[in-house]
């Protein structure tokens, strides 16, 4: 990829399933939770004056849905600027055929990328404290995932937002705790992350000076008896509050954005923020 400027993309498109709609992030004024490309998309809109914005992504899709139903729209508005991460919920299901998976993966950005925009992907952070042999088969997908993420980038020059390299983002403490979504400090970092791969250098846009976002958190205090124990109670209130209902909607062949619309289906225009707010 040549030299970026975050000038050239006066409209900005973002395909994928929670990661990207920001689940768990802070709400913003429609009520809805505002993510990472949300922030990226005000910030380019500061940046430059303005921008034309959409999101098509939608919680739990998966990588055949997001081809499906939001590849052709996004083509369609013909943005100058595509950021596309589908395929980590299917790596969650048991039975994936990561192989097939990850060539269907590389179609779609072939084909995102024939429409002339600048594809932007992402690497998936394997591992956020988790541990056991469930959580060492995950990471080890994810790792397989995150291979081909970045040999699919340079083969079709696309920009990489390379979060697995990122080891600050391990820190549970940047999840919320249904241990699958960003808290808001962790859509804060990837939106930065993501600011500076389209060549944003201000640190006012970026909330911090260069770099702040790969900089680990305070260490924790010495952990005793006492913590363990929280652990444990938070580990067993994880499995009744999240794990289970999701293991019931898996056995149910349903889905949480099953009747849920995407934030903005079509390209709306953000102004640059005031001062101040």
């Amino acid at each position: 990829m040549t030299t970026v400027d975050p000038a050239a993309f006066e409209s900005f498109v973002a395909l994928g399933d929670s990661f990207t709609e920001g689940l768990e992030d802070d709400l913003g004024p429609d009520g809805r939770h505002r993510g990472w490309a949300d922030r990226v998309a005000s910030a380019l809109a500061t940046r430059n004056g303005r921008i034309r914005y959409a999101n098509l992504a939608i919680r739990g899709r998966l990588l055949d849905q997001v081809i499906a139903e939001q590849l052709p729209a996004a083509l369609a508005l013909a943005p100058a600027l595509i950021s596309f991460q589908a395929g980590p919920n299917d790596v969650l299901r048991p039975r994936v055929d990561l192989p097939a998976l990850l060539v269907r993966y590389e179609a779609a950005v072939a084909e995102l990328r024939s429409g002339g925009a600048t594809v932007l992907l992402f690497t998936v952070v394997g591992r956020a404290g988790g541990q056991g042999r469930t959580a060492d088969l995950l990471a080890a997908r994810f790792a397989a995932f995150n291979e081909v993420a970045r040999a699919v980038a340079e083969r079709h020059d696309c920009l990489l937002v390379d979060l697995a390299a990122i080891s600050a983002l391990s820190d549970r403490r940047l999840w919320f705790e249904d241990r699958l979504h960003l808290a808001p400090q962790g859509h804060a970092r990837v939106a930065a992350a993501v600011l500076d791969q389209l060549g944003v250098s201000e640190p006012d846009l970026l909330a911090g000076a260069a770099g702040w976002w790969r900089e680990p958190l305070s260490a924790r205090p010495d952990r005793g008896w006492s913590a363990r124990v929280r652990d444990l109670r938070a580990d067993l209130r994880w499995i009744r509050l999240y794990l289970a209902p999701w293991v019931g909607r898996r056995l149910r062949g349903v889905s949480s954005g099953d009747l849920l619309a995407a934030k903005h289906v079509e390209l709306v225009e953000l102004a640059a923020a005031r001062p101040g707010h």
